[in-house]
C-alpha cells in the first residue's frame, strides 16, 4: 500500500503550501515487539549476575518511539552520544535517567547539565565547566570517569585516575557516580576477564583512597557478552551500556547472534526502479567512478540487472544482507545495482535487506529513509 505524507511548508512569499510527497520507499521497518523482547531478555540475563544495563539510543538517533519501548521493557536509564538526541527524548516526554555517552563537547557544557543527568568524562577541564553550569543552575550533575584500558578511544590513563578523582571531588555541583571503560570500539580490544578485573581493582582503590562508594562501575558495551557468559565472578562490574545487542541481537566481538534474541528487528526495503537484461561488464574506457574509485568487474555474460531506489547517501551497501538470492554489484549516491539472478524482479517490486550496525546507523540518520513502526506494544 502506498502512503503519503503531508507537509506544511512555506513558499518564497511566506504563505503556507501543502505538498504531497510519496513516502513508500526506501523505508526501514522497525519491529517494536522484537526490540522489546530483546531488551527484556538482556535485562534478565545481565541482572542474573547483578549487572544493570543502560539502553544506548545513539544508533536510532534518540528515536522517542524506540526509547519509549526500552523504558516499557524495564530499562530506566538511556544513553546517547548526542545531546540533541537526549533533548529530543526529553521533549517527547520519555521518563528516564539520561546519560551522555560521548565525553562532552566543551562548548556544549551548559546543555549537558541542562539535559543529561549523567555524563561520561575524561577531561578535568571539561568537568570544571560542567561544575560551573551546575552551580549556576542550582543542580548536581553526575559524572562517570572513563579509564582507557587499551582500546585508545576516550579515557584517562589509569595512572592519572587518582589525581583526577581528587580534582573532581573538590568541585561544587558535581557528583562522582562511578568509573567506566570502553573497549572493542576503536581499537577492537576484547573486554576479557583481565580487563574487567583491573577495572574492578581500580574501583576498589578509589573507594579506599577517598572513602566513598561508587554507584556505577561500567564495564563496557555489547562486546562484553562473551566475558559475561564465561565469568563466574563479575567482580565490581555492575553496569553495561548496550545498543547493538538490543537492536540487532548480536554480540560485537564476532557478530554472533545471542541465543534467544531477534536479529531482524530492523529491515530495509528498497524499490526496483529499473530491471533489464544487460552486460555484466561496462564497455568503454574505465576511469574513476562518482566516488573517485577505479571499479573492477567480473564478466558474467548477460545478466538481469536491477536498480533499486536507494544509494550510498542512505546506506553503506557493505552492511546489507538481501533476503532474496541476489548479488549486490555496487552503488552510486542514489542507486543500488544488483544482479537479480533467478529472481524475476520488475519495476515497483520491493527488495528486503537485513542490516549490520553501520548500515542501521546510516539508515536511521538518513532523512530520505522513511521510518515505519510495526508490532507496537
Amino acid at each position: 500500500m502506498r502512503k503519503t505524507c503531508q507537509k506544511d511548508i512555506r513558499n518564497i512569499s511566506g504563505t503556507a503550501e501543502e505538498i504531497i510527497i510519496d513516502v513508500t520507499t526506501p523505508r526501514i521497518e522497525i519491529d517494536l515487539a522484537k526490540i522489546a523482547h530483546n531488551a527484556k531478555k538482556l535485562k534478565r540475563l545481565y541482572g542474573s549476575k547483578g549487572i544493570c544495563i543502560i539502553g544506548v539510543t545513539k544508533v536510532v538517533c534518540g528515536d522517542p518511539r524506540i526509547a519509549g519501548i526500552l523504558v516499557k521493557s524495564g530499562i530506566n536509564t538511556l544513553a546517547d552520544s548526542r545531546i540533541t538526541n537526549i533533548r529530543r527524548m526529553r521533549e517527547a516526554g520519555i521518563q528516564a535517567e539520561f546519560v551522555l555517552s560521548r565525553t562532552p563537547i566543551p562548548s556544549q557544557a551548559e546543555s549537558v547539565v541542562k539535559y543529561a543527568d549523567i555524563s561520561l568524562n575524561s577531561e578535568l577541564s571539561v568537568v570544571k565547566s560542567l561544575s560551573k553550569f551546575a552551580v549556576s543552575s542550582n543542580t548536581t550533575h553526575k559524572i562517570i570517569l572513563m579509564v582507557d584500558l587499551g582500546d585508545l578511544r576516550e579515557g584517562l590513563m589509569p595512572s592519572d585516575l587518582e589525581d583526577t578523582v581528587k580534582g573532581v571531588m573538590s568541585l561544587e555541583g558535581i557528583e562522582l557516580a562511578g568509573i567506566g571503560t570502553n573497549l572493542a570500539c576503536f581499537g577492537g580490544i576484547k573486554p576479557d576477564g583481565e580487563k574487567m578485573e583491573y577495572l574492578s581493582s581500580l574501583a576498589g582503590d578509589i573507594e579506599e583512597r577517598f572513602g566513598l562508594t561508587l554507584e556505577i562501575v561500567s564495564g563496557g558495551n555489547s562486546a562484553n557478552y562473551t566475558w559475561f557468559v564465561s565469568a563466574g565472578d563479575t567482580g565490581r562490574i555492575n553496569n553495561l551500556r548496550l545498543g547493538e545487542s538490543i537492536y540487532l541481537g548480536r554480540e560485537t566481538l564476532y557478530r554472533m547472534p545471542i541465543p534467544g534474541l531477534y536479529t531482524d528487528a530492523f529491515t530495509l526495503i528498497a524499490e526496483v526502479i529499473e530491471s533489464k537484461i544487460k552486460p555484466s561488464m561496462p564497455y568503454g574506457e574505465i576511469c574513476q567512478d562518482a566516488f573517485g574509485n577505479i571499479p573492477e568487474f567480473k564478466d558474467r555474460g548477460l545478466i538481469r540487472r536491477a536498480i533499486l531506489g536507494a544509494g550510498l547517501q542512505d546506506v553503506p551497501i557493505s552492511g546489507l544482507t538481501p533476503l532474496l538470492d541476489i548479488d549486490i554489484l555496487g552503488a552510486s549516491s542514489d542507486h543500488i545495482i544488483i544482479s537479480a539472478k533467478q529472481a524475476d524482479l520488475k519495476a515497483g517490486d520491493e527488495v528486503v535487506f537485513n542490516l549490520n550496525y553501520a548500515a542501521l546507523l546510516s539508515v536511521m540518520t538518513s532523512p530520505y529513509v522513511i521510518k515505519r513502526y510495526v508490532n507496537n506494544l
